[in-house]
């Protein structure tokens, strides 16, 4: 088991090396203006959310150095037991594995897939370096696994967790839920059309233990995202928000008409949904989300918040739920604290 004293002394020097937004007095001073202090409790008040991407690259930078000295110590670890240093180690588990130079049939496919002018006999060199050094870090990363699978790994670096207000916005599954994923997104972005099979998956997965809540974050560049924001939330005064929602992500109908006649498909009063989308009801609505996401400093879609924890991109089905297997446990060990 890796000593956690180790741990915690790395955690304690990496922290000695950051003044969070924390360890801040409402009454300090951050900056001052022609003789006028500015004082961190105005600051907050006026942006809230101000520091909170800065606190999430910490953390994420914090998290990545823990992680790298975690696979360090496993391998010196695992040297000292075979009595070789750490690079006769990793020769025996790893560069061994991938001894074998790729056949020249799969090195010309991979040339062929490539935009170069160069004929095959001069990049053919670097063509094999290159798959070497990506079968090196797989191999490694499997071998790191195997180690850690061996081992009980505790780390204790937390999120930052940002405050998403609920206001206004559709919330599918308990009110009591244990985990609350926010995504926001938009109806035109490919990726979070690409992400909503796997989130339906999970959703269905974890019925009664998490909520979805969706926020609109219309992106300029997608000509349709804004009328269909509008319109899911049109749908949503008939109480079909979710239908609608489902319905759009489905079948990327993104067109006026469409969006007009996918209310019609749901059943829904078709003269008040085209009076309110016509006329901009929900523009508000749609436009308090954005402005959100542009105070939380969100640079894309899909984004997530999973109980305040941020996450951003594109992700797989088994990294969403390995980290909705994270917040659940996390969860689960502020309840029980809150209850002794």
């Amino acid at each position: 088991m890796i000593s956690r004293v180790l741990i915690l002394l790395f955690l304690a020097s990496s922290f000695s090396l950051f003044a969070g937004s924390a360890d801040l007095d409402r009454n300090s001073v951050i900056a001052e203006v022609d003789g006028v202090k500015v004082t961190f409790g105005e600051f907050e008040a006026k942006r809230p959310q101000g520091l909170f991407q800065a606190q999430n690259t910490f953390y994420e930078s914090e998290k990545k150095a823990v992680e790298e000295f975690i696979d360090t110590y496993l391998l010196e670890r695992a040297a000292k037991k075979e009595n070789v240093t750490v690079a006769e180690l990793l020769d025996r588990h790893v560069n061994s594995a991938i001894a074998k130079e790729p056949d020249e049939a799969a090195l010309r496919i991979y040339y062929e897939g490539i935009d170069t002018p160069d004929s095959f006999e001069t990049v053919r060199p670097k063509i094999v370096e290159h798959l070497r050094q990506r079968r090196l870090a797989k191999a490694k990363a499997a071998y790191l696994q195997t180690l850690r699978n061996e081992a009980k790994v505790s780390v204790s670096v937390a999120p930052p967790r940002a405050v998403v207000s609920l206001d206004r916005t559709p919330v599918r599954g308990p009110q009591n839920a244990a985990l609350t994923i926010v995504e926001y997104a938009d109806f035109e972005c490919p990726y979070c059309q690409q992400m909503q099979p796997d989130l339906d998956k999970l959703e269905a997965e974890y019925k009664g233990k998490i909520a979805f809540a969706y926020k609109d974050v219309p992106l300029p560049m997608h000509p349709h995202a804004q009328k269909a924001s509008e319109a899911a939330h049109c749908a949503g005064v008939q109480d079909k928000f979710w239908e609608y929602h489902d319905l759009l992500l489905q079948t990327k109908a993104l067109e006026l008409p469409q969006l007009k006649a996918g209310a019609r498909t749901l059943g829904l009063d078709g003269a008040a949904f085209d009076k309110c989308l016509d006329s901009g009801a929900q523009v508000d609505v749609v436009k308090a989300s954005l402005d959100e996401a542009q105070r939380l400093g969100l640079q894309g879609t899909p984004s997530f918040f999973l109980n305040g924890r941020f996450v951003s991109g594109i992700m797989t089905y088994d990294q969403m739920r390995q980290l909705i297997e994270e917040e659940l446990k996390a969860s689960s060990a502020r309840q029980n604290t809150a209850r002794r």
